[in-house]
Formats: structure tokens, C-alpha cells, sequence
């Protein structure tokens, strides 16, 4: 078995590059994942992984074959490796190289009744691992992000949805894309933005639905709006017009939620 202890290893540097860079993710097709759990996670939702590894005096070999149901290769690191690719000291002495899936529409298979989170131009990775988090509490269809400005596989939105972005259904377009996408599949989508809105609560959620959330700072952009079955707010009652994204997209989802019976 390959071992490698030292953090100026060129391999080790090409992984903190992996961590750190948009670019270098995108021109290897692949992402680190860190922890038992997520890797667990990314398993059962149908990544590769490629390569392990790991600090053997916090995981053996004997657990992480057991963990692992696909080939891959192992490597074993030392503390001072471990400590300069891991973010968290609480993941279990693993990483796992994994290849990269495409966030196609075309790929999404829906229910005959889906119930689609949809958010414009999400920034931080805190939010969007939020709203990934929200989006599996519900066990909703898919998340679909339009205009996406960050990359998914960033390691801040993988560690901040605690392994969700596995678990559901996601792709990427832009605005147009998507909007088309819903109209063709006779999917009703309901955008909250404070412009020409009723109250969220009283829209019927129990049809093919999409819920659609925009950012804090700007809202939703005007071609949403325009083209909403309708357009809904979340009425407040303090001194402020809006809410974290995570939280307002909770309120619309768990609503649909109850009015389908769950």
C-alpha cells in the first residue's frame, strides 16, 4: 500500500489545489470529500470514488473496506498530511477522492407529482448548504440552482450540507433554461419576491410545484416574476423585508409539505 507523510508531496499539493480551486476541480472532474459520513452519503448517491485516504490510528483498512463498496485505491497518510487536506479534526482520519457528476436538467427523473426547490444565483456556500440540508429534511424531488455563482463541489458547500448535496437530486442552468424546463414539464413555480405577491399560505402546493427563492440582497430576477403562476411572500411583521434564504425557503417547503400530508 501506497504511504505518503510528507505535506510537500506533489500529489498532496495537487489535493490542496482540489480544495482550494474551482478551476483545478473542474479540469480534473474531481472533488475531496471529508468524513465517514459524507463519504457514506456520496456512495449511496452514485459517486465514484477513486481514491482513500487515510490516518491509520484514527480508521484501519478493516473498516474502511467495509465502508467501501466500489474499488478504489488506498493510501495511507500521516498526521501532518491529515491535518493540512482535513477541515475538521472530527472526520474520522478519511478522505476520498470522487469523480465529479455533471448538474444536468436533462438527468433529473421526476415524480408524477414533484415538489422542486429552485434557487437564483445562491453565493454563500453557508446558504446553499442550508437550503441542500432543508431540501433532504423534506426529501423533495430536486434542487435546481439557476445561474449558479459558486461551484457545488466547493468543500465549504460539501461540509456545510453535511453530505445533502448526495442525497438529492441537483442540477444547474440559467434562468431561461430552467424556467423553460418547468413550463415543459407543466410544472407550477411559485416565486417569492415582494413585488405583486399574495401569501405564500394561500396557493395550493399539492400540484407539480416548484418553489422559487432569489438572494437576500437583490431578489428574484424581473423574468421570474414575469413568468411565476404566481408570486408569494412571506408576510413579516418586524422593522426588516426579508429573511435568510435557508429560512425563508424552510417556510415555503414545509408548507407544501403539510398540504400534501406529510
Amino acid at each position: 500500500m501506497k504511504q505518503i507523510t510528507s505535506s510537500q508531496n506533489p500529489f498532496i499539493k495537487s489535493l490542496v489545489l482540489l480544495q482550494e480551486k474551482s478551476k483545478a476541480r473542474k479540469q480534473s472532474g474531481t472533488f475531496l470529500i471529508e468524513g465517514q459520513r459524507e463519504i457514506e452519503l456520496a456512495l449511496k448517491g452514485g459517486f465514484i470514488i477513486e481514491t482513500i485516504l487515510f490516518l491509520p490510528d484514527l480508521i484501519t483498512e478493516k473498516q474502511i473496506q467495509k465502508l467501501i463498496n466500489q474499488p478504489a485505491d488506498l493510501i495511507e497518510i500521516s498526521k501532518e498530511v491529515y491535518q493540512k487536506l482535513a477541515y475538521r479534526d472530527t472526520t474520522e482520519g478519511i478522505l476520498a477522492i470522487a469523480k465529479t457528476k455533471p448538474f444536468l436538467l436533462s438527468d433529473l427523473k421526476l415524480s408524477k407529482n414533484p415538489l422542486i426547490l429552485v434557487a437564483e444565483a445562491p453565493e454563500k456556500p453557508g446558504n446553499i448548504g442550508a437550503l441542500l440540508r432543508t431540501a433532504d429534511a423534506a426529501n423533495l424531488d430536486a434542487v435546481i440552482i439557476a445561474n449558479p455563482k459558486s461551484d457545488l463541489y466547493n468543500p465549504n458547500i460539501v461540509r456545510s450540507s453535511v453530505g445533502c448535496l448526495f442525497t438529492r437530486q441537483i442540477a444547474t442552468g440559467t434562468t431561461q433554461e430552467i424556467i423553460a424546463f418547468l413550463k415543459e414539464k407543466n410544472i407550477n413555480f411559485y416565486c417569492a419576491t415582494l413585488q405583486n405577491s399574495t401569501s405564500y399560505h394561500t396557493q395550493n402546493y399539492t400540484t407539480p410545484t416548484a418553489l422559487v427563492v432569489g438572494t437576500e440582497a437583490t431578489g428574484l430576477t424581473q423574468e421570474w416574476r414575469d413568468n411565476a403562476t404566481q408570486n408569494i411572500i412571506i408576510p413579516m411583521q418586524g422593522e426588516i423585508d426579508s429573511m435568510n434564504v435557508s429560512v425563508a425557503a424552510a417556510i415555503l417547503i414545509f408548507e407544501a409539505k403539510r398540504q400534501r400530508g406529510f
